[in-house]
């Protein structure tokens, strides 16, 4: 199934494993990421999920696909800027939220609207957001919402 991960743009260094670690298990299970396609949260994701033969989309903001991260397979160029942050969870049939500011909380506003389920790992506390401990357990979460 297609995940989309969010989070933050800019992360540390604990923010960087735990994204990369989302995107090997997702790509260790077969599942397509789809992400922001720029750095921090989504070229780790992007990065974890290639070390495990995953593929990877990027929904990104500007107007060129060259923007992507170096580990994004398929470069989506919008031209939206924020605005963008409708299409990410959209594309996804469950999200996986990490720690982030804005743009990950108006993603997470989004996936409500489309009825996506959102799986939360060290990410806002809001109704509506399954939070779990472990990238592992994020991916056992998402798999078993999509399947009900």
């Amino acid at each position: 199934m297609r995940v989309s991960v969010i989070g933050g743009g800019r992360i540390e260094s604990e923010a960087t494993a735990r994204a990369e670690a989302v995107g090997r298990e997702l790509g260790r299970r077969g599942h397509t990421v789809v992400c922001g396609g720029l750095g921090g949260t989504m070229e780790a994701v992007c990065r974890g999920a290639k070390a495990e033969g995953g593929s990877t989309v990027g929904i990104l903001p500007t107007e060129r696909p060259d923007d992507a991260n170096e580990y994004v397979d398929v470069p989506i160029a919008t031209g939206l800027g924020h605005a963008r942050n409708a299409l990410v969870p959209l594309n996804g049939e469950a999200v996986i939220a990490l720690a982030g500011s804005h743009g990950t909380l108006s993603e997470i506003g989004f996936a409500g609207v489309y009825d996506r389920p959102v799986v939360g790992l060290e990410t806002h506390d809001l109704p509506g957001v399954d939070a779990v401990e472990t990238p592992e357990a994020a991916v056992d979460a998402v798999e078993a919402a999509v399947s009900d």
